[in-house]
């Protein structure tokens, strides 16, 4: 568990810079806080652990055994009479405690994160004031629209505002006014622009120009608006994919299919992560009995990993066109259970037929 602690913290921090860049870069280049910034990626942590989790899993179930063979301690204990089943007892431990917090991600903290992260979003998105005050920057609220205010004032006034709206497919309208003030209007926020002037540009080429003293421009629309997130299959709970699966595929508009890949799928990855820490145990068991060390070992228990995770996408594409297919996505757990069941027979074989050498021999001393 500690060098789990330990390969989760540097595999989580790996994601979790990648994940950063892009955030700081959209989220302090849109003028928002750095605390702002920390919430959205408090937020974005449990996906970003769930992703993580098995590699760290694998990591420290290999190390641990890697380290039993080669102080050879594997070998006393085999000595002693322990079994492989009782050898990897301690792993199937550690896999159900990895299976039991990968769970509790897959079931309640991403979806929840997820979720509460999409509804900041959106209120970023609809913040009239963190999309355009910011001055002395061309700004984008969304396409076709650039905004930019030279001065802002300590009293709120803007000064020098210029606005392109090249939305329409008729013509491009420029505004430029010396000064303006953001009003907020019940739900919509609106742009009363002072000493002014509006050019209307058509696109065979004709331009009108109107001067004005004010307009009061509505800038709501500029924002790209989000729709609500609380219909998405993806914050909805488990148990309510499963046994209200009807009404969760009307509610959202997503297949039948789709929505128990992703309920099952749920339960797959917590049951998944039991065989990783088997699959490296019993194939490193293995390779205690090569000459060449458990080096090579380590590379196939990683490649049968990655074979499961190969039958894992594979299925989903099945299950998602027939429902009724859904069985399919606990294939690869059954497969990597297999997969151990085998390797930990041939170990049992192994260590038979040692003991057998070892007792001809010395019957025939």
């Amino acid at each position: 568990m500690v060098l789990f602690g330990f390969f989760s913290l540097v595999l989580v921090s790996i994601y979790w810079i990648n994940r950063a860049v892009a955030l700081f870069d959209t989220l302090i280049g849109s003028g928002q806080s750095t605390l702002i910034f920390l919430e959205f990626s408090i937020l974005s942590l449990p996906n970003i652990i769930r992703m993580a989790m098995p590699l760290a899993e694998f990591a420290a179930a290999a190390y641990v055994c890697n380290r039993l063979i080669t102080e050879s301690e594997m070998v006393i204990l085999q000595t002693a009479g322990y079994s492989p089943w009782r050898l990897a007892r301690p792993f199937l431990w550690f896999g159900g405690i990895v299976a039991v917090m990968m769970s509790l991600l897959t079931h309640y903290l991403v979806p929840a994160s997820s979720q509460q992260l999409e509804i900041r979003t959106a209120e970023i998105a609809q913040s009239v004031t963190a999309k355009l005050l910011t001055d002395g920057t061309f700004l984008h609220p969304s396409s076709g629209v650039t905004f930019y205010i030279r001065e802002i004032t300590p009293e709120g006034k803007l000064v020098d505002v210029f606005l392109s709206d090249n939305r329409g497919d008729a013509s491009t309208t420029v505004f430029t006014a010396s000064e303006a003030f953001l009003v907020r209007d019940g739900d919509t926020s609106k742009l009363v622009m002072v000493d002014g002037m509006a050019q209307d540009l058509t696109r065979d080429g004709r331009l009108s120009i109107t001067n004005f003293k004010d307009l009061t421009y509505d800038i709501s629309a500029l924002i790209n608006k989000i729709g609500p997130v609380e219909q998405r299959m993806e914050y909805t709970p488990t148990f309510d994919l499963l046994f209200n699966t009807d009404q969760v595929s009307e509610r959202t508009g997503v297949s039948k299919g789709r929505i128990l890949e992703h309920a099952n799928g749920r339960i797959s990855q917590a049951l998944l992560c039991v065989i990783v820490a088997l699959l490296a145990v019993s194939t490193l068991i293995m390779g205690s009995f090569s000459r060449f060390g458990p080096g090579r070992y380590i590379v196939i228990a990683l490649f049968l990993l990655i074979f499961v995770k190969i039958i894992e996408s594979s299925v989903a594409d099945p299950v998602r066109g027939d429902p009724a297919l859904w069985p399919l996505v606990y294939l690869p757990f059954a497969s990597g259970l297999a997969i151990y069941l085998v390797q930990q027979a041939m170990t049992s074989g192994m260590i038979r037929l040692q003991w057998k050498r070892r007792t001809v021999a010395g019957v025939t001393q």
